[in-house]
């Protein structure tokens, strides 16, 4: 890791050194707070949790051969450490530190929905043409992302990073450290309206990532969004829109496969995250968003199985199959394809890019089992995420089965969020809602005031939830399984597996 000798180390993060002298000059290998990813010459920062505190692992890393810790008390040995005041702060110095020592472009990603889907497909596009490190995860937080940059190593030629945020003034924070030459947003949605209130001020908060962006760095925006639409230039940058543009096409099933010669057509839904026309008419904006620099079009929905798309660019046209359902990642292969431009890619690159793109765990992952098809999109929710795997779920063949639970920190409109979550349901004419949680009554109630066929049943938890669900579930059923991660929803998806990996 270029100039991070343990002198240099301390003096990033105005810490004292401590043991022989000559050891000042070691150069660590790699950095982590978990003891167990310790390795032979790792820096070892430990970091007091609400049960354990990691100074007690110091003893331990040692003998697994780490070069020095950090400590936030004096240690009684002889084995080099660096006293600090605050050993997460000292992550995020020497984090910037070693940044500024980097010449590899980092593409920062940010937005209410969809960094870590967007992170994944811009890695998958970048990957073909440079050595890629990108954020694990979704390690995007003031601890993550510090982790992720000294992942970084010589072999890298470019690192793709999520950035997430809570509250005004963590994501300058995240900037200082990143320092990304390419700025990506997805979207400013309603999450984390318990801090920043409203989506004018989740604005000004994401808006802090481009606080580090040097004069010749990229933007890149989703021209759908009407509040990133209106950023038409930003420290002297332009940024480059992407989108479906002013004439939105139907996405057009290709169901020669499954119903015969038969074909239907499913239009493209107005993103939640945009106005009303009547909205746009009024301020005059109303043709705004009839051109972007990079938009789809003779999208063909292949339903779980993708979609093929035309993509539009500055540098040309291509035509590319997603191989992940759900129009969101349209947009996801857009902001793929600018960012791939921006560093100097062939379309015939980013084609093949995109074209090998594959999901994470928890993140719309799709899973044949017995019998079964499984969507896996429980990490985490919120009403926008929602509504688009409730997309995806609505292009099952047979049976359809939404398995919903409480989405959090959506401030004081969470029950009118959760019921139009429900209403959802039934307007994708979703043929079961099972739903647990104190929130998840709302969405029961909406999708039953929706209409009077949708079979709903609600749970005031996920154990009581469970048994009647997996009696339930059926051979041939398509079903998504989604709720926010403290929800605890994996283990509903390891259960159905179990069920009927067994019974196959």
């Amino acid at each position: 890791m270029k100039n991070m000798t343990l002198e240099h180390i301390a003096e990033a993060c105005s810490g004292i050194y401590y043991g022989e002298e000559r050891a000042k000059q070691t150069v660590i290998r790699g950095a982590v707070t978990d003891s167990r990813q310790v390795e032979e010459g790792f820096l070892f920062i430990p970091v007091k949790g609400a049960r354990v505190d990691g100074h007690d692992f110091i003893p331990q890393v040692f003998r697994q051969g780490a070069a020095a810790v950090l400590s936030e008390k004096k240690l009684e040995n002889n084995l080099p450490y660096i006293l600090v005041e605050s050993c997460l702060q000292a992550l995020k110095d020497i984090a910037g530190f070693y940044r500024r020592q980097l010449t590899i472009p980092i593409v920062g990603i940010t937005g209410s929905v969809g960094k870590t889907s967007t992170k994944e497909m811009i890695a998958s596009v970048l990957s073909r043409k440079y050595r890629v490190l990108k954020t694990a995860g979704n390690f995007n937080n003031e601890i993550g992302l510090p982790l992720t940059i000294l992942r970084i190593q010589e072999e890298h030629e470019a690192a793709v990073v999520e950035m997430g945020i809570s509250d005004f003034g963590e994501m300058h924070r995240l900037a200082k450290i990143a320092r990304p030459d390419i700025c990506v947003i997805t979207n400013i949605g309603i999450c984390h309206l318990e801090n920043l209130k409203t989506r004018d001020g989740i604005l000004k908060a994401k808006s802090e990532i481009f606080d580090f962006l040097k004069p010749e760095g990229h933007i890149i925006l989703n021209g759908e969004d009407d509040k990133l639409s209106a950023l038409t230039e930003v420290k002297g940058i332009r940024p480059v829109f992407y989108g479906f543009g002013g004439n939105r096409p139907d996405m057009v099933r290709n169901s020669e496969e499954q119903f015969g010669d038969g074909t239907f057509g499913i239009q493209i839904p107005q993103p939640d995250i945009g106005r009303s026309g009547e909205e746009e008419a009024e301020d005059g904006n109303s043709g705004r968003k009839a051109q972007q620099d990079i938009y789809a079009d003779q999208i063909k929905n292949c339903g779980l199985k993708g979609m093929d798309v035309n993509l539009h660019t500055p540098a040309g046209e291509i035509s590319v199959h997603i191989p992940i359902p759900g129009q969101h990642n349209i947009y996801n292969a857009m902001a793929a394809a600018a960012a791939g431009l921006a560093l100097n890619m062939e379309l015939e690159e980013i084609k093949a890019g995109i074209e090998s793109a594959e999901t994470i765990g928890g993140r719309t992952n799709l899973i044949e089992t017995g019998g079964l098809l499984l969507i896996d999109d429980c990490y985490n929710a919120n009403p926008v995420s929602m509504r688009a795997s409730l997309d995806v779920l609505s292009n099952g063949l047979a049976r359809t089965v939404a398995v919903l639970g409480d989405m959090g920190e959506l401030g004081e409109k969470e029950k009118q969020l959760h019921y139009e979550v429900g209403a959802y349901v039934a307007e994708k004419q979703i043929d079961t809602l099972f739903c647990a949680g104190t929130l998840a009554k709302e969405m029961a109630k909406g999708a039953c005031d929706a209409n009077d066929w949708c079979e709903v049943f609600h749970f005031e938890t996920k154990d009581e939830m469970l048994s009647q669900l997996l009696e339930y579930l059926q051979e041939g059923d398509t079903v998504l399984v989604k709720a926010s991660h403290f929800m605890g929803y994996p283990e509903i998806v390891e259960a159905i597996r179990e069920k009927f990996h067994s019974a196959s």
